[in-house]
């Protein structure tokens, strides 16, 4: 199969699906699809026919045949230095236009303090945090200097809340391409990343008389405080190896609930169709889902999963940002909400802040439309499953008992460590690893209700040999606890015994 697992990000395909001797015309069928829906626009540029045929495991024959069969249809055309494009299409009707709204004042928000540095740590496995040595500082440097000489000073204005119209216009493709996501320009909001997505969210529900809202347990611990601070008390519903129980989340009788459907935080399940059936009905019945689409992108051994969004626009709000992609300091985050939501959520955008910064908006629009964001992903996608097997290889040769899950995606790990016995907890457990010398998240930081003990870590920051040898630090340190309490030394040993 291709560097990217099982399939495509493009339009999520996946040649599994596709029947054994009818693989042409099954990708023709797929991109008339995509073009007929409004997935793929005028304009859009199709990956190339050897990258698609790579991510799809098939051969590039089958690729050529299928894009010559959709020239032949007017559906796309090959432009010099442009590649394969969408052709002209009929234009939809327009939307009408936004009604004119009073905008609220700004009003500023205390900033929460940062956590002290840790003088003890030399090699930090929080997770969520990218290769940000890898962040393409000489593209960016390239696309700011095209943008800075092209920018017209409407373009540096106040201008929309909702954000620069060129940026909304590039993800709107985007997610559309990569995600699934149904979105138009005007649909779309550009945030300070997915935080300020939810406090947005957060305040917009609390004006509609919505106090509480269903998280996921285990789940992050930064979303939970945050929507906590923004007035919405959160309600833990547990997760298993197939995402959050929705039958117990329809008891809490909640109208809004808050999900990483795609990559579960912290475990790393992808939520179960059936799940997924049973979310979306019960969301029909006048509830918000909240989709955190932290690090969709990030996949190495399983297929790609569409975002829920595509499925009901108006009962899903969906949020992602580049904090994982390129970097969380550049702040810059998309929220695609019901239409019902969306006059109260730009005015709360407007009141927060006015707007996100013109200049980097400018910037990433440029990188996404001449293709670089997408080469950056392959590129970091590459070397983030590189990371992943030289630390997982090494806990496991280290801890061959430990139990792992998240391996097949994302930018961490969770362990757990059935020899320990449940005799030491986790808070201890990483404290006396961070006294070795590296940083991890105990698993019970992002629980609500009581559960095994775990570590959450995170492995795409460092290259591969400080990740072998942070990985014989905490092997080191489990080990040491095994053999200073009897108790867990003697449980280990019956675990490895079985029963007589």
């Amino acid at each position: 199969m291709g560097e990217s697992g099982e399939g495509a990000d493009f339009l999520q395909l996946r040649s599994a699906s596709a029947p054994a001797k009818g693989l042409t015309g099954w990708l023709v069928e797929a991109v008339r699809t995509a073009i007929a829906d409004g997935r793929l626009k005028d304009g859009m540029r199709l990956p190339a026919t050897r990258l698609l045929a790579g991510d799809l495991g098939i051969s590039r024959g089958v690729v050529i045949e299928a894009y010559r069969r959709l020239a032949e249809e007017g559906l796309i055309t090959a432009r010099v230095g442009a590649g394969t494009v969408v052709s002209a299409l009929p234009a939809p009707a327009p939307r009408p236009a936004p009604t004119e709204r009073r905008l609220r004042p700004a009003t500023g928000v205390p900033r929460l303090p940062l956590p002290p540095a840790d003088a003890l740590v030399d090699t930090d496995l929080s997770p969520g945090v990218p290769d940000l040595s890898a962040f393409p500082r000489a593209a960016w440097l390239r696309a700011e200097r095209e943008v800075l000489g092209r920018a017209t000073a409407a373009d540096l204005a106040y201008g929309d809340p909702r954000g620069s119209r060129e940026l909304r216009q590039e993800l709107a493709g985007w997610l559309g391409r990569t995600r699934g996501v149904r979105a138009d320009v005007d649909d779309i909001i550009i945030v300070n990343g997915v935080a300020q997505a939810l406090a947005l969210l957060a305040q917009t529900l609390r004006l509609s008389g919505i106090s509480e809202i269903a998280v996921e347990d285990p789940g992050s611990r930064g979303a939970r405080e945050g929507l906590a601070h923004w007035g919405l008390r959160p309600v833990p519903v547990p997760v298993d190896e197939e995402g959050m129980r929705v039958t117990e989340l329809a008891r809490t009788g909640l109208r809004a609930a808050l999900l990483t459907p795609a990559h579960q935080f912290p475990t790393g399940v992808v939520l179960a169709p059936r799940r997924r059936r049973e979310l979306m009905e019960w969301a029909g019945n006048g509830a918000l889902v909240i989709e955190d689409d932290y690090d969709a992108e990030h996949r190495y051994d399983r297929a790609p999963v569409p975002a829920l969004q595509a499925s009901a626009p108006e009962h899903v709000a969906h949020a992602g940002s580049i904090s994982k992609t390129l970097a969380p300091g550049m702040r810059l985050g998309w929220l695609i909400a019901p239409r019902s939501m969306q006059e109260e959520l730009i005015d709360a955008k407007h009141a927060s802040d006015l707007g996100c910064p013109a200049l980097p908006q400018l910037v990433l629009a440029h990188l996404t439309a001449k293709g670089d964001l997408d080469r950056h992903i392959r590129l970091t996608r590459s070397r983030y499953r590189a990371r992943r097997d030289v630390f997982l290889t090494s806990l496991r040769r280290a801890l061959p008992t430990i139990d792992v899950q998240g391996v097949a995606a994302g930018l961490h790990l969770l362990i757990t460590f059935p020899d320990l016995n449940g005799a030491v907890e986790d808070t201890v457990l990483a404290d006396r690893v961070r006294r070795a010398g590296v940083l991890t998240h105990p698993l019970s930081w992002h629980r609500v209700c009581p559960g095994p003990p775990g570590l959450v870590v995170g492995y795409a920051s460092h290259p591969a040999g400080r990740l072998r040898d942070a990985a014989d630090r905490i092997a080191a340190t489990v080990r040491q606890v095994l053999s200073a309490d009897p108790a867990v030394a003697d449980g280990a040993s019956t675990q490895a015994k079985g029963p007589h």
